[in-house]
């Protein structure tokens, strides 16, 4: 079996959750329910879906007339390997590349304002994304559509990371010199 990027199965669970896109309306999706988490470069949204297709995953439809859109729809073989993909629980690790930490890891070599000034800007970053998240998850009704399921769990992972972040660059601006709790 071939191993896919996450890229390849967000294309591929996208398709499977909301039917037929064009790789404009995948990048519609991806900003809306997946970039917060997971950025993938709008010009890899117009070449996986032709890549899966010829590996035959999806199917193109090009549209005759008009704008001439392609279309992609998942095979029984994209389903499948979809399938195969969210039943394997191993994952790599999480990948963390957040600039704050790598400031915060150097800050001894800054001035004592420079950490403060950090954890002030990044604890207001943090509240907004929970906001952000909280209104959000508000907004969704698991009960009545489970297709919103998946998205309130993700949402809760959100508003609990937010939280946490939040807290804790709050604590490092109230008390730079502490170092727990």
């Amino acid at each position: 079996m071939a191993e896919y990027s996450p890229a390849r199965y967000v294309v591929l669970g996208l398709i499977a959750r909301h039917g037929p896109m064009t790789p404009y309306e995948l990048k519609s999706r991806v900003e809306d329910d997946i970039q917060p988490f997971w950025p993938i470069l709008h010009a890899q949204l117009y070449r996986i879906p032709a890549e899966l297709a010829q590996a035959g995953l999806l199917r193109e439809e090009a549209e005759a007339a008009g704008r001439r859109r392609r279309i992609f729809h998942l095979t029984e073989d994209g389903r499948s390997a979809l399938a195969r993909w969210l039943a394997d629980p191993d994952t790599p690790e999480a990948e963390t590349r957040d600039p704050a930490q790598l400031k915060l890891f150097f800050a001894d070599l800054g001035a004592p304002a420079d950490i403060v000034a950090l954890a002030t800007r990044q604890a207001a970053r943090h509240r907004d994304w929970l906001t952000h998240y909280t209104a959000l998850r508000a907004d969704l009704d698991p009960a009545a559509d489970p297709r919103q399921r998946a998205r309130a769990r993700l949402l809760r992972l959100g508003v609990l990371h937010e939280r946490a972040h939040a807290e804790f660059w709050e604590s490092v601006a109230a008390r730079p010199e502490r170092l727990d709790d």
